[in-house]
């Protein structure tokens, strides 16, 4: 069983109230993780806390608004969103960073994705995946 379907097995059985506890089920799968990497994979797979419980986001729930991308040659790429969600978004985005993803900067609505001028298109893509996943 791969780690993130374990992940959301354990998150689906039984009330985990904190990353502590998960981390220390996990271990006894065999799977050894930090809390920082559990923590990305948690925000990737969608899981959030609510009322002191991990469980995953309700299908259709969004938790960001719509978002475009635009690419400015060389080396960014110009995502808007709806206004005060930018700083979310870019957060998002530095917590899952991917090879040539140097940085961003974030606004209201407008969040800039600086890049190496050779990785523009593979950064794009991955953006575009991870958006289509929330």
């Amino acid at each position: 069983m791969d780690l993130d379907t374990l992940i959301l097995e354990l998150l689906d059985g039984s009330p985990i109230t904190d990353q502590g506890d998960l981390l220390a089920r996990l271990a006894a799968k065999g799977h050894e993780l930090t809390q920082s990497t559990l923590s990305r994979r948690l925000k990737r797979l969608g899981v959030h806390k609510a009322h002191g419980i991990y469980r995953r986001a309700e299908a259709g729930t969004q938790i960001l608004p719509g978002v475009s991308i635009t690419e400015a040659p060389p080396n960014l790429l110009v995502l808007r969103t709806a206004p005060g969600f930018a700083q979310a978004l870019g957060l998002s985005i530095d917590a899952d960073p991917v090879p040539g993803q140097m940085g961003t900067l974030a606004g209201d609505d407008t969040v800039f994705v600086a890049v190496l001028p050779e990785r523009r298109a593979d950064v794009k893509a991955h953006l575009l995946r991870v958006l289509a996943a929330r």
